[in-house]
Order: structure tokens, then C-alpha cells, then sequence
């Protein structure tokens, strides 16, 4: 007696189903900022001019460039991008106004930048900016204090912002690469401690001066 197969769809044995290989995503890596008491013994800078760029009260200048004693005294490190608006012009304008603060307590002030602009220029003369600028535009010197990655793209957390760019992070190192002081601006609503920065450099500096008459 021939029976029929009364089932809407046709049988199949599940052996010869093939298995799909699983959709691969790619693992999201938080960002993990060098912080104070951390050692950054990799942090240099070039004596190429072309990454250089000095304003004294709005203008540019063409000073010389005196790297090693740039690092041969405490050292604030900001890290500022174009892309963060608003949010890093006034992160510019705060470093501004305690520079003088900075240079008369033993240290100096460095910011890195990701970009060489014109809009720079501007927002300098705009502002009278008394500032120093090195350009990291690999971002190997924002990699190596941790406050950029190309697993973590900033608008992955921060609205308003459709460009890779390194965190608003600031820093004191001392002469020895060792940061005593670290801020970063995760939520634009408190920023640095203009104090602490000053004391921070304050103590690196009697620090290395008392090394140095050892």
C-alpha cells in the first residue's frame, strides 16, 4: 500500500544541515588613560620644526626649539583636537590663563594636538593664546598615555563628536617620563584643578632641583 507524504513541507535530515560560521564582531576595548603615579618612559619629542608651533598673544612666533630642556623640568601635558569644539577651546583658554603659573613654579606647559589647522591660527589670535603646540599627527604620543585608540573611537561615547580624536586629558610628568598628576574630561562637567597642576609642578621641581645638588 503506498503512502503519501501529507506533511506541508518536504522532510529533510537534520545531518544535512550546514552550519553558518558565526557573525565575528570586533571586540571594543575601553580606554585605559595613563594615570598618576604610571611611568611613560617611551614619551619623546622631535626637534622637526614642521611639528612645532609657538603663539605669543595671538601671534605665531619662531622661537628655538629647546627640547631637552623642555623635558629636563616637570611637564604639563594637555592633550587638545580641533574636533571637541567648544568643549577644547575652553580647555585652551584654562591652560592660557595659569602658563605664567606653571613657568614661574619650575615647569613648562606642552599641548599635543592631533592636527595642524588654520582654524588653530584663529582661535589663537581670537583668544591671545601664549601657547606651545607639538603636533602628533600619528597620535603615537596620545597612544602611549593611553587617552587614544583606534579600538575606541571617541563617538562611541561622546555625542556630538563624528571624529576619532584623543580624550581632553591632562597631565605633570616629572623629568623622569614618572606623571604625578593626571585629569581626564569624561563628562565635560568639572575640569582640571588649575591648584593642584601648579602644586604638582611645584613639588617636581624642588624635587629635581634637590637631585641635582645631591
Amino acid at each position: 500500500m503506498q503512502t503519501t507524504n501529507k506533511n506541508k513541507y518536504p522532510f529533510f535530515d537534520l545531518l544535512e544541515v550546514v552550519a553558518e560560521p558565526d557573525l565575528s564582531f570586533r571586540k571594543v576595548k575601553s580606554l585605559n588613560p595613563v594615570k598618576a603615579g604610571n611611568f611613560v618612559p617611551d614619551f619623546k619629542l622631535s626637534s622637526d620644526y614642521s611639528r612645532w608651533q609657538q603663539f605669543y598673544n595671538g601671534a605665531e612666533t619662531h622661537g628655538r626649539l629647546l627640547v631637552n630642556s623642555l623635558l629636563s623640568k616637570p611637564l604639563v601635558v594637555s592633550f587638545y583636537s580641533g574636533h571637541w569644539g567648544a568643549y577644547g577651546l575652553e580647555q585652551l583658554k584654562q591652560l592660557n590663563a595659569l602658563q605664567h603659573e606653571v613657568k614661574a613654579s619650575g615647569g613648562s606647559l606642552l599641548i599635543i594636538t592631533d592636527e595642524r589647522t588654520d582654524e588653530l591660527e584663529k582661535l589663537a589670535w581670537e583668544h591671545s593664546l601664549s601657547l606651545n603646540f607639538y603636533h602628533d599627527a600619528d597620535k603615537q604620543i596620545a597612544q602611549q598615555f593611553r587617552v587614544y585608540s583606534d579600538d575606541y573611537p571617541v563617538w562611541d561615547r561622546f555625542s556630538g563628536i563624528d571624529e576619532n580624536a584623543p580624550l581632553l586629558a591632562t597631565y605633570v610628568i616629572e623629568p623622569s617620563k614618572q606623571v604625578v598628576y593626571n585629569h581626564i574630561d569624561w563628562d565635560f562637567l568639572d575640569t582640571f584643578s588649575a591648584g593642584d597642576i601648579i602644586s604638582a609642578v611645584y613639588e617636581s621641581a624642588l624635587i629635581a632641583n634637590s637631585k641635582k645638588s645631591a
